[in-house]
């Protein structure tokens, strides 16, 4: 990588991202390089910095990503610097066209594409529990993928292939009618009597759709990141009808703390 310092930005709803970029962080940092750690969420597109190497962290959702997350990709300026880039993302199964839309995207942007990596994480949505050695085994092998991915990118050896997929899963994320379909099928409620009035959901919801009156209320632009579900301290958010088990790879804090 030819600039010596190292933008990430990055969005992790239960923590498997957050665990991913901080070994990339730590591994850079070894290797005399500047890391920075930016919330998706939280940035501006257009206040990136063009002279550093940047990097975008994101989970798979719906074989895509979430929609606030596109919409701050298809954002990022043009760049007439070459400026390096290079993506991971955090996946339960299958990505879909995540890698080669991406890809697309910063070249017509004129960006200059490093290196791509999607490292299987425990998946936040499923219906029975997993063991805890098996989860803990599945965060391991993401660890080592991460900072094999740091080495490659630092010794310029990573590259960013994709497989040729259907366009509907590249765009399916984008629109605004799937996530509603998707919301749907999959209602959160409160539970009044769990609930302990702390906001944390309301503090963590990347999207806004969460006031406090003085309960929980949601509005109609969730995209299903599941923070709030995974975070609740009382386990008072569950899902309307349907049996999914609560899974976070971190603490709230070591989110909101960027």
């Amino acid at each position: 990588m030819k600039a010596k310092i190292i933008d990430i930005y990055f969005f992790s709803g239960t923590g498997n991202t957050l665990i991913l970029v901080k070994e990339l962080k730590n591994f850079f940092s070894k290797h005399g390089y500047e890391t920075n750690l930016f919330r998706i969420e939280k940035c501006d597109p257009n206040s990136i910095n063009l002279d550093h190497t940047l990097g975008f962290a994101f989970p798979i959702a719906a074989f895509s990503t979430y929609k606030f997350i596109w919409d701050f990709l298809d954002k990022l300026p043009e760049t007439d610097r070459e400026t390096e880039v290079f993506m991971l993302t955090s996946m339960a199964f299958f990505s879909g066209g995540m890698t080669g839309a991406l890809k697309k995207i910063m070249k017509k942007k004129k960006y200059k594409p490093i290196g791509a990596n999607e490292i299987k994480m425990p998946s936040n949505f499923r219906k029975k529990e997993i063991s805890a050695e098996k989860k803990q085994k599945s965060i391991n092998n993401g660890i080592n993928k991460a900072k094999k991915f740091a080495h490659d990118l630092i010794f310029g050896i990573s590259n960013w292939r994709h497989l040729p997929v259907p366009k509907p899963f590249t765009k399916f994320g984008k629109s605004e009618k799937p996530w509603r379909f998707m919301r749907e099928k999959n209602q959160l409620e409160i539970d009044f009597v769990k609930c302990v009035k702390c906001g944390n959901c309301y503090h963590l919801c990347p999207v806004e759709n969460i006031e406090m009156t003085p309960y929980p209320e949601f509005a109609d632009k969730c995209q299903l990141c599941l923070r709030c579900f995974a975070f609740c301290p009382s386990n008072a958010i569950s899902f309307k009808d349907k049996k999914i088990e609560s899974y976070k790879a971190c603490d709230s804090d070591d989110i909101l703390q960027y």
